[in-house]
C-alpha cells in the first residue's frame, strides 16, 4: 500500500508493554502505520500538534498529564479523531473514560492485556476495525462546548398528538452516543412518567460502567437492562452488549442477534419492537452514529404514528444513522441533540 494512504496512528500510554502490544496490533495491519508514542499526556498533546496523526488511542491514567486533560486540549486546539483504550472497565477510571468521550474522544474500548493471549487475534481485529472507521470521522474543535442551534425538520414533533399519551420513549445510539445521551437524559426530569429504553452501540463489558456514569449525571435513573426486566416510568434501561433487546409490553425480552448483523444491540430491533408494542403512544429518537443502524425501525414507529425525532447534523459526532433515518422519511422532527429533552418532556408530560 502507498505509504501515503495509510491511517497514521499516534499511541499515548503509560505502560510500556501497553504500547508494545497495541503498536502489534496495528502494524499487523499494511494500512496502518504508527507515526510515534507518548509516555504521558503532555507528551501526547505536543506529538499530535507535531504529527498531526489521523488518530490517537488514548490511556486515561497517565503521569504529568492524564488522557482526560489531554484530550480536552487536542479537541480544543488540534482536533483529531481519540480512541479512548481504557484498563478500567467498572468504578472511577471508567467513569473518566466517558468523561474523556464528552470532550470529543469518539468511542471507548478495553486495554489488550498479556492474558487476553488466546483472543488476541479476535481483539486485534476489532480493535483495527475500529481505528480504520474512527480516523475517518470529521471532528471539530471542543464538541463538549458546541452549542449550535441546528436547523428544525418542517414537521414539529407532537404537533398532530394532543401531549400526555406516550407511555414509552426509545433511542438508538452509537459514535458519540454516550455524550449525546448525557445531553438528553440529563435534561429529563427525574418524575418522567414513561420508561426509556436505549440501543447505544458500545464494546463489551462497558454497559454497567456507561450506566454509571448516565445515573451520576441524570436526575432520572439509569440502570443497565436484565432480560425480563419489567420497565417502570422514570428509569432509563441500557440494552446489554452483544445481544439485542427487545419491548414486549412493559417487558424487556434479549434476543439473538441474526446471522452477519453489524451492530448490536441493534437500534432498528429495539425500534421495531417498539412500533408492534406501542404504536402511536411512543417516541423514537435516534441520536449520533455511523452506518444506517435504527432508520428502518424509526421508519417503522413513524409509520404506526409515533413521534420521531433525529439529531441534526450540528450537533452530531457523526451524521450517519440520523442521516439515513431523514433520508428514509422517517424523522418526525430534526433536531439539535440540546433541544430533544425539552421536546419528549412537552410531550409526555404535557408542558
Amino acid at each position: 500500500m502507498d505509504k501515503a494512504a495509510r491511517i497514521r496512528v499516534l499511541i499515548a500510554d503509560d505502560s510500556l508493554v501497553a504500547r508494545e502490544m497495541l503498536a502489534q496490533i496495528l502494524s499487523s495491519d499494511e494500512g496502518i502505520e504508527i507515526v510515534g508514542t507518548a509516555t504521558n499526556g503532555k507528551e501526547a498533546v505536543e506529538a499530535v500538534a507535531r504529527l498531526r496523526p489521523d488518530l490517537v488511542t488514548m490511556d486515561i491514567h497517565m503521569p504529568v498529564m492524564d488522557g482526560l486533560e489531554a484530550t480536552e486540549r487536542i479537541m480544543a486546539y488540534t482536533p483529531t479523531p481519540i480512541l479512548v483504550v481504557s484498563s478500567s472497565v467498572y468504578g472511577e477510571g471508567m467513569g473518566r473514560a466517558f468523561d474523556a468521550l464528552s470532550m470529543g474522544a469518539l468511542e471507548v474500548i478495553k486495554k489488550p492485556e498479556p492474558r487476553d493471549w488466546a483472543a488476541l487475534e479476535s481483539i486485534g481485529l476489532d480493535v483495527i476495525r475500529r481505528v480504520k472507521i474512527l480516523s475517518k470521522v470529521k471532528v471539530i474543535t471542543h464538541i463538549r462546548g458546541r452549542h449550535t442551534t441546528g436547523e428544525r425538520h418542517k414537521e414539529a414533533v407532537g404537533d398532530h398528538r394532543p401531549p400526555g399519551r406516550v407511555s414509552l420513549v426509545a433511542i438508538g445510539s452509537s459514535t458519540g452516543g454516550p455524550s449525546a445521551l448525557l445531553n438528553v437524559l440529563g435534561r429529563l426530569p427525574a418524575e418522567l412518567p414513561t420508561p426509556v429504553v436505549i440501543a447505544q452501540h458500545i464494546a463489551d463489558g462497558f454497559v454497567p460502567g456507561l450506566a454509571n456514569w448516565l445515573d451520576a449525571g441524570c436526575r432520572m435513573k439509569v440502570v443497565a437492562a436484565s432480560d425480563g426486566d419489567v420497565i417502570e416510568a422514570g428509569v432509563a434501561y441500557l440494552a446489554a452488549t452483544g445481544i439485542n433487546m427487545e419491548v414486549d409490553g412493559r417487558t424487556l425480552r434479549f434476543t439473538r442477534p441474526a446471522s452477519g448483523q453489524l451492530y448490536i444491540p441493534s437500534a432498528d430491533t429495539l425500534f421495531e419492537s417498539a412500533a408492534v408494542s406501542y404504536a402511536r403512544h411512543a417516541i423514537g429518537v435516534l441520536l449520533t452514529g455511523m452506518g444506517a443502524d435504527g432508520a428502518r425501525g424509526l421508519k417503522a414507529m413513524h409509520d404506526r404514528g409515533a413521534i420521531t425525532i433525529a439529531q441534526d447534523e450540528a450537533t452530531s459526532t457523526v451524521w450517519g444513522m440520523p442521516k439515513a433515518a431523514i433520508d428514509a422519511g422517517a424523522a418526525g422532527a430534526v433536531l439539535p441533540v440540546h433541544e430533544i429533552a425539552a421536546e419528549i418532556e412537552r410531550v409526555v408530560c404535557g408542558k
